[in-house]
């Protein structure tokens, strides 16, 4: 395992690492001390000397937060748009997509995220548009070759889950973002739990958008997230509404923004931005592949354990894999299994068909265990993990 990383240093500048063993990583992680002092010290501040007036100061700092967001993926800070959730960020550009007509096509990853699935299926549903699933490899991931196949001159956009939320699986996004260029077709990535977890190049992925939420393994405040607009793409977005700082009125006139900050509101809470921008900072200080190292490594011990527990099965896919390990355990309900590891002071998270509809239905299957790993966790956490799954397994 890489001792590139100060793990002891890193738990100790985090709070929450003193409360239990955490394997939630991808619900929400845990922020650092210094991403809350950040969060706190700027709410202190609103508090003597007036909410609008802070802000104002503050203007420069929360500058630099989208700088740093942008460098984090490779892309520019025109092309950056900062959300209150990760669905927000999804649905606005989608909402922003020319409308769908009748007999057109959009194509999604078998593991696409229940959210920005059921916003497809409802604006498809009222045009007379269809849906159709990319098939998978045998290994479980998005099959480019197969989704080249299918490109013809009705389909309208491309939607991938990059690291889907129910197991470990690494789609090739890449790939898949080839084919998209190559069709002219527009390209969506969600890349929720790829964020903080492995490097990202918006270039090099071929994606017309991306979103992903600051409080998964970027350990940033929940309330945050970003969403990447090629500049080349924005003017084929409209956004579905506008205000004072994304469209203001001039001279009788709109003029909406020439950039993706015509997707912001001009409400926003800047506390929680600064604390964003303190664990980006922390992320790229770090280096993000020196972070997905550690967690490959510390996943792979964990999913060899697990398999090793009988009544205890992994239900990760795929060849490359990320740090979210899904399991079942027979005769227990994944629910049952996270209350249990509750107890003991092991949090882990639980998911259901809503999460990923199309691959829990295909995999037959309706609830999974998901634990989690982050760089902060340790061996003796995974141990402890594994014991304590072990025991309710025998208990079964």
């Amino acid at each position: 395992m890489s001792d590139v990383l100060d793990v002891e240093q890193l738990r100790s500048e985090t709070p929450g690492c003193k409360a239990g063993a955490h394997f939630n990583h991808s619900g929400a992680s845990l922020p650092s001390r210094q991403t809350l002092e950040t969060i706190w010290d700027y709410l202190r501040e609103e508090a003597s000397d007036g909410p609008m007036e802070t802000a104002t100061r503050a203007g420069e700092r929360l500058e630099a937060v989208r700088t740093d967001a942008s460098s984090l993926i490779g892309a520019s800070p025109g092309e950056i748009a900062f959300m209150g959730s990760g669905s927000a960020a999804w649905g606005a550009a989608f909402a922003a997509l020319p409308p769908l007509a009748a007999g057109d096509r959009i194509l999604a990853g078998r593991q696409e995220w229940g959210g920005n699935l059921a916003t497809m299926q409802a604006a498809a549903r009222r045009a007379g548009a269809r849906i159709e699933v990319i098939p998978v490899r045998e290994d479980g991931s998005v099959d480019a070759a197969a989704l080249a196949s299918m490109m013809d001159e009705r389909v309208r956009l491309v939607s991938l889950t990059w690291l889907p939320a129910n197991g470990g699986l690494i789609n090739d996004a890449a790939a898949v973002g080839r084919v998209a260029r190559a069709a002219g077709v527009p390209y969506f990535i969600d890349a929720g739990q790829a964020l903080g977890q492995v490097p990202i190049d918006v270039a090099a992925l071929g994606c017309d958008v991306l979103k992903a939420a600051g409080r998964k393994f970027l350990r940033g405040p929940r309330g945050t997230a970003l969403l990447y607009v090629r500049r080349g793409f924005l003017s084929e977005l409209t956004p579905s509404y506008l205000d004072v700082s994304s469209g203001p009125i001039v001279e009788g006139k709109v003029e909406i923004r020439d950039d993706a900050r015509r997707f912001e509101a001009a409400e926003n809470s800047p506390a929680l931005l600064l604390g964003l921008g303190a664990a980006i900072r922390e992320a790229r200080s770090l280096g993000i592949e020196a972070v997905r190292d550690r967690i490959a490594s510390l996943a792979s011990t964990l999913r060899d354990d697990l398999r090793s527990i009988p009544k205890v099965t992994v239900r990760d896919l795929g060849s490359q894999l990320s740090g979210i390990v899904s399991f079942t355990v027979e005769g227990i309900a994944p629910t049952q299994v996270r209350a249990a590891l509750a107890e003991r002071g092991i949090a882990i998270g639980a998911n259901g068909v809503p999460y990923t509809p199309l691959d829990m239905a295909a995999r037959g299957l309706d609830q999974i265990a998901r634990a989690s790993v982050s760089h902060l966790n340790t061996i003796s956490e995974i141990a402890l993990l594994s014991e304590a799954v072990a025991d309710i397994a025998r208990s079964a």
